[in-house]
């Protein structure tokens, strides 16, 4: 999630996987893919900045030797899937 500032001041979360359009006019709009739009303080270019930096976090993250460690399974022949059929 990412943080923006509404126009009174408070501060939101949105995810930046449903912004679909940012507009500056000379204020930002933030519209989701869901239609719900967002006027918000900060330009475009920091919104912007904030989604790579958490696009990037979560790709190292995801990188790293715990994340690994857990995806690893330890017995892989006496793997046995949890589905009926």
């Amino acid at each position: 999630m990412i943080k923006v500032t509404t126009r009174d001041g408070s501060e939101m979360y949105l995810n930046p996987d449903l912004i679909e359009l940012i507009t500056e006019t000379p204020d930002t709009h933030i519209t989701l893919s869901n239609g719900n739009r967002y006027l918000v303080l900060e330009p475009a270019r920091v919104v912007i900045s904030r989604i790579v930096n958490f696009k990037a976090h979560l790709f190292r993250h995801a990188s790293s030797s715990v994340a690994r460690r857990y995806l690893r399974k330890r017995d892989a022949e006496s793997y046995q899937p949890n589905c009926r059929i």
